[in-house]
């Protein structure tokens, strides 16, 4: 039996491919090349919504433009994007390496457990990650305590201080209990093992509201890499772009990216690129179901 058609390739196929190898180029880029094109204005308008989100905050690459983008009406790949801004040249800001030491671990101070571990969190208010760091002032250093929801990532207590006395690491645990009012036994506050989050004061006021306490190992930042994902963030999106002249300057201009811009506007990857806020609104009433005993999501 004879095939009428040639086996394997068709001839032009055949050549295609060996004037393909010969010029070096790959045959997907020859037949985009001769597919059809957008036409000039579209993606000059492209162009244009890309410039207009990358110059709103600076921080953004192309993944997040790509999502505020779709968030728009605007259907596009990635890869398209990630061509058009390095075109243009829109880099994302990136953060400083070097994080001085904010935590004192080696205290006589009980620790806790690590009671997080393996757990994931399907609601509002069942796991509270805690965590401290440094603000660089124009001569001076100041410290930030935050608290955060590990459901929703949203900021619900913080505290900025010249000091790094349990009293600030307080101040933010008031404002995240008076902002969200946790039922007893339903909230588990986890942070590291610094003597702030170990002294009696604060054991003492997480008990008094039926919160039960947990640690990270030691040496483990994993255990609580939700906080530092928000530290990491703050310093890569607020703190080094900034110049604070004193501590009230940079309470009311850390206030403002918290409230403003982190819980209400910035586009999370764990969250379905959604902000904090909506993502809140949209899970209203699930502060009651069960965690699942999955891995802890770390992203």
């Amino acid at each position: 039996m004879i095939a009428d058609e040639p086996q394997g390739f068709a001839q032009d196929e055949a050549n295609i491919r060996r004037l393909c190898a010969l010029a070096e180029v790959s045959r997907a880029g020859y037949y985009r090349r001769l597919g059809p094109h957008p036409a000039a204005r579209e993606d000059a308008d492209l162009r244009d919504l890309i410039h207009r989100i990358a110059l709103a905050d600076r921080h953004y690459g192309y993944r997040r433009v790509k999502r505020e983008l779709f968030r728009q009406g605007v259907v596009v790949s990635y890869k398209r994007v990630a061509r058009l801004m390095r075109e243009d040249n829109l880099l994302a800001l990136r953060g400083k390496p070097f994080v001085p030491r904010t935590t004192m671990s080696k205290h006589d101070c009980p620790i806790r457990p690590n009671l997080v571990r393996g757990l994931k969190p399907t609601g509002l208010d069942q796991i509270w990650v805690a965590d401290i760091t440094y603000v660089r002032l124009a001569e001076d250093f100041v410290y930030l305590a935050v608290i955060l929801d590990a459901f929703s990532r949203k900021v619900v207590g913080w505290a900025l201080a010249d000091h790094l006395q349990a009293s600030l690491a307080l101040a933010a645990l008031d404002m995240a209990l008076a902002a969200r009012k946790p039922a007893p036994d339903s909230l588990i506050h986890h942070s590291d093992r610094g003597v702030q989050y170990a002294s009696n004061a604060y054991v003492e006021r997480l008990e008094s509201h039926g919160v039960a306490i947990s640690m990270s190992r030691p040496a483990n930042p994993y255990d609580n890499a939700k906080a530092e994902s928000f530290m990491k963030t703050l310093k890569a999106e607020e703190v080094n772009g900034k110049i604070y002249l004193d501590l009230s300057d940079a309470e009311r201009q850390i206030a403002a990216f918290i409230e403003t811009v982190y819980n209400a506007k910035r586009l999370h990857s764990a969250l379905g690129y959604k902000p904090p806020q909506e993502f809140e609104a949209e899970h209203k009433g699930a502060e009651g179901q069960p965690m699942s005993s999955q891995a802890l999501s770390l992203n």
